[in-house]
């Protein structure tokens, strides 16, 4: 990618939101040797708790998709406050975890977590292609329909 991040998240019209302060006892990331480690992200919008609700029931696959897409950027947010807000530091994606809250019979995981797969390659190219888990779960915090962390590895 010869274009910086910032140039690129400015190209798709992407602006990071604001980051969340945690609610319990844990911190939003850790830097783990050249690894830099995102806590879980919900899908927060100004600030306020979106997508509510359970995939399959009250919110729909694209909803869910979008809403794992918000997930990715609040996770980006939370990475450009790390690394003192130069994203040119990450030299890869290593792997993002999706948690779907669905009904039992979901079964279209994998396409819901695209939101955050896809937005995380979107914004690093080549750099963003991870490995990935998406799986359902009973219920996630605050009600949210998906939750969203990642590993990523930094240069410098």
């Amino acid at each position: 990618m010869s274009a910086s991040v910032a140039d690129r998240l400015k190209e798709l019209g992407i602006k990071l939101p604001g980051v969340s302060v945690p609610t319990a006892t844990y911190i939003p990331t850790k830097r783990v040797g050249s690894s830099l480690l995102v806590s879980g992200q919900v899908p927060r919008v100004d600030g306020k708790m979106g997508f509510i609700g359970k995939v399959g029931d009250t919110i729909s696959p694209e909803e869910a998709k979008e809403a794992a897409r918000v997930c990715a950027l609040n996770i980006v947010a939370q990475l450009h406050t790390a690394l003192d807000g130069d994203l040119d530091r990450v030299a890869g994606c290593s792997r993002v975890r999706g948690f779907v809250n669905a009904v039992p019979d979901f079964g279209a995981h994998a396409a819901v977590i695209n939101g955050a797969s896809d937005l995380i390659v979107e914004i690093f190219g080549e750099r963003g292609r991870h490995t990935r888990t998406a799986i359902g779960v009973g219920s996630l915090p605050h009600g949210v329909a998906v939750e969203v962390d990642a590993d990523f590895e930094i240069d410098r």
